[in-house]
């Protein structure tokens, strides 16, 4: 049974592996970045086109000790890289080295991509070609102290590009940790899910996605394993239709979604749509301070703005104690999950947290805080 690796954000590996146990898989060993699975090629496909919260899903094929640019060359030549693409497709080679003998990530990409195109040159007598934008196969070289895990990814673009996206607003949240998020805050997808500063809508749409079983690959153009030399489209088929199978059609509560800006509500509202979602999502232009409960229970997840740019903190204090009031005087009974990536700037809620949750956004540390609204 090969194996494959399910990569997601720092933070969220936890709610990954609860999401992969249900989807059906067993997991055999996690990392800091993921788990690992045993399955087939169809599990493959059903996890690249069903797992909410994976960034990629990676087949380790070799896993080395290298001191010298020779020792990295004779070792990725164990591993037959023909069988995956044809020598007229392409490649690129994605390289991270971190304290080894070996500093230069370019150099190390260089040497495996000379090892993997010299095998096509000596089995057909022509070797594919380098691209970097839109390779029909990428590998990804990890190396730390000279011991290095190569992978093939069956991804192609990251998983969180579900492809519904196609304005955003500033600092916009990635699909796969919104949907992770969610996931940490136990939301029932039986109820009401509100989001005062809605933004792009991307809290929102993964929440009614969730809520209507349409798997998050769904409208995804293509995966890397579609370009591999055995790739098996009937399997394939089989998972879009039992994917398909699984959606319903519309819910019996709505999702709410407000913003001050009329232009990021229309965006929210296109992607809803292009996501096949809008049906079951009301977006309001509406102030955080005036926000009334549009149900009589619910959730609040809230992606307030951070203040990364100098001067942004002290204009961002009045939203912040004005998101705290509404939640405390308008809200009694709600339950309310906030992503704070500015421990100043959340005090001015003046409410305490009952339960955190480390993650990242991007390159910035976060907590993802719970308040229950007594």
């Amino acid at each position: 049974m090969p194996q494959f690796f399910v990569s997601t954000a720092k933070g969220l590996v936890e709610p990954l592996e609860l999401e992969v146990k249900e989807l059906g898989f067993k997991i055999t060993d996690k990392a800091a970045g993921g788990v690992y699975v045993d399955t087939n090629w169809e599990g493959c496909y059903r996890l690249n086109l069903q797992s909410r919260l994976a960034s990629r899903i990676l087949k380790p094929v070799l896993d080395f000790t290298a001191y010298q640019p020779e020792e990295l060359y004779g070792q990725i030549l164990r591993h037959d890289f023909t069988k995956y693409i044809k020598p007229n497709q392409t490649i690129s080679i994605d390289a991270t080295v971190k304290d080894g003998a070996m500093r230069d990530q370019r150099f190390v990409a260089m040497k495996v991509k000379d090892a993997i195109v010299d095998q096509f040159r000596e089995k057909f007598g022509v070797r594919p070609d380098v691209d970097n934008e839109n390779p029909a196969i990428r590998i990804y070289v990890r190396a730390v102290k000279n011991q290095f895990n190569v992978s093939v990814d069956t991804s192609g673009d990251s998983l969180f590009k579900r492809g519904y996206r196609k304005e955003v607003g500033d600092a916009p949240l990635k699909e796969n940790l919104a949907a992770g998020l969610i996931k940490v805050s136990g939301w029932d997808r039986k109820s009401p899910l509100v989001d005062f500063m809605c933004g792009s809508g991307t809290f929102l749409i993964e929440a009614a996605m969730m809520a209507l079983n349409i798997a998050p690959g769904m409208q995804r153009k293509r995966f890397a394993f579609q370009n591999f030399i055995g790739f098996d489209i009937e399997a394939w088929e089989r998972v879009v239709e039992d994917a398909l199978a699984q959606e319903k059609e519309d819910l019996d509560f709505k999702l709410y979604g407000f913003d001050i800006d009329r232009r990021v509500l229309a965006n929210a509202k296109d992607n809803a749509k292009r996501a096949g979602v809008d049906h079951v999502i009301e977006f309001r232009k509406e102030a955080v301070a005036t926000v009334e409960p549009p149900a009589e229970k619910g959730l609040i997840v809230v992606n307030p703005p951070y203040g990364a740019r100098i001067g942004d903190e002290d204009n961002l204090r009045d939203v912040y104690r004005d998101l705290g009031y509404t939640l405390k005087h308008r809200f009694k009974g709600w339950d309310a999950w906030i992503l704070s990536g500015n421990k100043d700037l959340i005090q001015d809620l003046k409410l305490k947290s009952t339960q955190k949750h480390f993650v990242f956004n991007g390159n910035i540390e976060c907590r993802f805080l719970k308040y229950s609204m007594f």
